[in-house]
């Protein structure tokens, strides 16, 4: 017993720095966001207010932020969407290992390692209406009657938006591609001698052998949606007309809006942090099971 204690007593001290650093960062963040949701003021946080849950009262009443939830949800819905088809087929395609997938496959990859800010201004620079890439190279090939206001139209602007989601399919296919290599050889060898064609093993074998990959790429791009800023923002700033809005930059706008009331914003902020646990607990309950099954 004594001796079990000091080995823990060692090992929280390991921790410790850890510790002390989550407290310091997350802990006071948590409890500065939430102190400052029960006042009004301005971000100086000077001559503040308190006003009890009036904000709360707000933000839940306010159609515009869950309009940029609803965003969020929808423009995450395309890139699953986007994951879980293109990336799946390609991650597959590439498990067959020629000469030059791994080349392919870094291609893949180089724009999740690359700062989501640059890929938003290139993309933003690349379809603008008059003198962006896109439009010159319809009106180059003699097809200038499918230009068109990429972002400046509302419908566009949130087309435009989801379809730069595919650019981002490198982490689904790199989770995609470790699960592959998990897959026994002799279920698809089995398959084979059934008579199962390409696209049969393809959707009914390797499709739910992976279903680990499809839990863990659903939860961590809707957790990831609620933190995304750049893309939204540099490419369009939430417009035109806050079709594209999405929350961080609804509340960001907000708060460099005339009269803001920085407790609106912490109140909203902790609204999407209770969204964001609920999605979390749900990615726990739904791995339970998983482990339990690999320990029989």
């Amino acid at each position: 017993m004594g001796s079990g204690w000091r080995n823990q007593f060692t090992a929280y001290l390991y921790i410790l720095p850890l510790l002390v650093v989550f407290a310091v960062f997350i802990v006071y963040s948590l409890f500065f966001l939430v102190k400052t949701s029960f006042i009004n003021g301005d971000i100086s946080f000077l001559h503040s207010t308190y006003v009890g849950f009036d904000n709360y009262r707000l933000v839940l009443t306010d159609v515009k932020f869950f309009k940029s939830i609803l965003n969020n949800i929808v423009f995450s819905a395309a890139t699953i969407l986007i994951s879980m088809t293109l990336g799946f087929i390609i991650s597959v395609f590439l498990s067959q290992k020629f000469k030059g997938s791994k080349i392919i496959h870094a291609l893949f990859f180089i724009p999740t390692i690359m700062p989501m800010a640059l890929i938003a201004t290139v993309f933003s620079g690349m379809l603008e209406y008059r003198f962006g890439a896109l439009n010159q190279f319809l009106n180059a090939i003699g097809l200038g009657f499918l230009a068109q206001q990429w972002l400046g139209d509302p419908n566009w602007a949130y087309i435009s938006v989801m379809a730069v989601g595919i650019f981002l399919i490198g982490i689904p296919m790199m989770y995609y591609s470790a699960d592959i290599t998990t897959i026994n050889p002799s279920v698809l060898e089995a398959a084979v001698l059934d008579g199962a064609g390409m696209s049969r093993m393809l959707w009914n074998i390797v499709f739910p052998l992976l279903k680990n990959a499809h839990i863990t790429i659903i939860i961590s791009t809707l957790l990831q949606s609620f933190r995304e800023f750049e893309r939204i923002y540099l490419m369009t700033g939430g417009g035109p007309g806050n079709s594209t809005q999405i929350s961080s930059v609804y509340m960001y706008n907000f708060i460099h809006s005339a009269g803001s009331n920085i407790g609106f914003v912490s109140a909203g902020s902790v609204v999407l942090l209770l969204v964001a646990l609920v999605i979390s607990f749900f990615q726990l309950r739904l791995y339970v099971p998983s482990k339990s099954k690999r320990g029989k």
